[in-house]
């Protein structure tokens, strides 16, 4: 099943299958009404696989969450969702961590605080004939949990949020807000803490007292204005953060139904469903006015993409695999087995083995846009790992701009159109890829990067500058010491058009600003780095003319004569028959008087080395 935002994987039936489908669109229009937004952004494809048997949903969940109503699989690529249909209202268990994915491309960002308090305001959400907030989402059940524990853990039953926020010592206001806490949902720890109680209860004020415009205003003053805390705090709420404090507690004791569901939890006749919550709303979204596309799925294929998810959670990896090759080793084959192992190839950067499984899941369904997307994946991380630059622009480029086509939010791939654009000489649309990147992911550290080294390539030097120092400053070390060799190159580059030969290449974040390299070990002081080959460096300049003749009498080299205005210049190109061209499928010694833009890096007034060259 298909709507506006999901896809729904299920074997529970029609009906079932579009009660998930709209309890996730229903959460979604929940959590912009939060964000007091009309839309949100999902530049990660979701996936929702919904198990009616609680035995293979066990099969198929992490071990940690087996007993939970569901769980989530984070992504660079998609997100996959996984539901067990034979608990009650199992997508409340995915509740704060899709809060953060939300947050993730839908907020500028912010602390710690901020984000685990949203994720946990949301994490008790309950939608039925109305949509009830605002309890507390860590309240199971004494005699559940009591149960549980004395099998499973330690036989102590640990506090919820209500529980640790009545305890009469708080964390300060400035501790908690300026508390390094990795706010992105990926490394969650236990959330029966007072970090997590006290964040919950400061954002349940600020939401229900009306100050999330406050709240932006906070954190430009803190992120962007470089403030202290307690003076931005002043500023934004009006309040010192002794007052806030004060307030947050005044209002979490005006909250007579937590007290009352903590009561309640007590009691094992009580259905947690039925515990009481503080707020209550219409539901943003029925299921009239929800659009759902059903379509029977091969159970070949459906067991593919449960694969493919599976091979995402490290206990189950090996299983999935040994699934997926059994699939394409079947005398059908299937398409989605292969992309699955070319996705998990490309994860442990086996990029010939990736492409591969690609080009036979082309052979077996060519229009397929997932193939389009990691065939791109592969050459960015290819180029990546190797540092070196992409192969095969024209066709990454073609394959790109279907890809964004079917899925306009896709953030992933404009930074690697942005990038792609960049290497053959566009600097314009890249700049225009890259900022739709990083409006889709405001969040993410790679993008930031990437833009930066367009700027380099456009020569904005203070734009580079600017970018880099804020991430050199920035919290995430990995991505601060990427930073720090740019800003080291950019006087010499600035000036010489060439890099210093000690950072030469230097790596850029991976995703989420993960893996960034050290730098390259230039030996000892005696030796020499051989010079940069000429043209191979230095930014990438753009001439518009004619092309009046080419001379390939020493293949693959070729000399391009070019005609523009009254001047005539002579382009090489290493490699003809692998030259970046545009309009055309490739070069031709034959063209006369074609109108041609033609990207370069100069090695002379007149000469130059062909970064691309696009027909006019």
């Amino acid at each position: 099943m298909h709507t506006a935002h999901f896809s729904v994987l299920t074997d529970g039936g029609e009906k079932r299958g579009r009660e998930v489908a709209l309890r996730m669109e229903q959460m979604r229009a929940v959590f912009g009404q939060l964000l007091m937004k009309d839309k949100l952004k999902m530049p990660v494809p979701i996936t929702v696989i919904a198990f009616k048997s609680d035995k293979r949903y066990g099969e198929v969940a992490p071990a940690k969450q087996s007993m939970a109503g569901g769980f989530y699989v984070p992504g660079y690529d998609r997100v996959y969702i996984g539901l067990n249909l034979f608990e009650i209202e199992p997508w409340r268990a995915i509740a704060h961590s899709l809060g953060h994915y939300f947050l993730n491309y839908n907020y500028p960002p912010a602390q710690g605080w901020f984000d685990e308090g949203m994720a946990e305001y949301f994490g008790a959400v309950e939608i039925g004939k109305e949509v009830n907030i605002g309890g507390d989402p860590e309240l199971a059940p004494e005699w559940h949990e009591d149960i549980f524990d004395n099998v499973m853990r330690d036989p102590k039953t640990p506090q919820s949020l209500t529980q640790l926020v009545s305890s009469p010592v708080w964390i300060g206001m400035v501790d908690l807000f300026t508390m390094k806490h990795d706010g992105s949902g990926l490394r969650e720890g236990s959330h029966h803490t007072l970090y997590y109680a006290q964040s919950w209860m400061v954002v349940h004020y600020l939401i229900n007292k009306k100050k999330m415009p406050e709240v932006g205003t906070y954190f430009d003053l803190v992120l962007n204005q470089k403030m202290p805390v307690d003076k931005a705090m002043v500023q934004a709420f009006d309040l010192s953060p002794t007052q806030m404090e004060d307030a947050a507690r005044t209002y979490f004791n005006s909250l007579a139904n937590l007290g009352l569901a903590l009561d309640q939890s007590k009691r094992p006749t009580v259905d947690p469903m039925e515990v009481a919550q503080p707020y209550h709303f219409p539901v943003p979204i029925t299921s009239d006015d929800l659009a759902v596309a059903v379509n029977p799925l091969a159970e070949a294929d459906a067991k593919a993409t449960i694969d493919d998810m599976m091979a995402r959670v490290p206990e189950h990896r090996d299983q999935a695999l040994r699934d997926l090759q059994a699939l394409t080793a079947d005398p059908k084959d299937n398409e989605a087995a292969h992309r699955g192992l070319a996705r998990d190839h490309i994860q442990h950067k086996l990029f010939d083995a990736a492409s591969d499984d690609l080009g036979k899941a082309g052979e077996l369904n060519a229009r397929d846009p997932w193939i389009w997307y990691y065939r791109s994946v592969v050459k960015y991380r290819a180029a990546q790992a190797a540092q070196q630059e992409m192969q095969g622009l024209a066709n990454m480029m073609q394959d790109l701009r279907a890809v964004v086509d079917w899925y306009p939010e896709m953030a992933d791939a404009y930074n690697m159109l942005g990038m792609a654009r960049v290497g053959g000489g566009g600097i314009k649309s890249a700049l225009e890829a890259q900022s739709e990147a990083i409006a889709l992911a405001p969040r993410n550290l790679e993008y930031q990067f990437n833009l930066g080294q367009i700027y380099v390539a456009a020569k904005k030097w203070d734009q580079a500058r600017e970018l880099f120092t804020r991430l050199k400053e920035g919290p995430d070390r990995q991505a601060a010491s990427a930073a720090k060799k740019e800003l080291d190159d950019l006087p010499t580059l600035e000036k010489y058009g060439i890099r210093s030969q000690q950072t030469a290449k230097a790596d850029a974040p991976a995703s989420g600003a993960e893996n960034a390299s050290d730098g390259e070990d230039t030996g000892s002081a005696a030796s020499k780095p051989a010079a940069p080959k000429p043209g191979s460096t230095g930014p990438v300049e753009n001439l518009k003319g004619k092309i009046v003749q080419s001379d390939c009498s020493k293949p693959p080299d070729v000399l391009i004569t070019i005609i523009s205005g009254m001047t005539s210049y002579t382009m090489h190109a290493s490699d003809y028959k692998t030259l970046l061209v545009i309009g055309e499928d490739q070069f031709s010694c034959d063209w006369k008087n074609r109108p041609a833009s033609v990207n370069y890096r100069a090695t002379g007034k007149h000469t130059g080395e062909v970064v691309s060259i696009e027909l006019r």
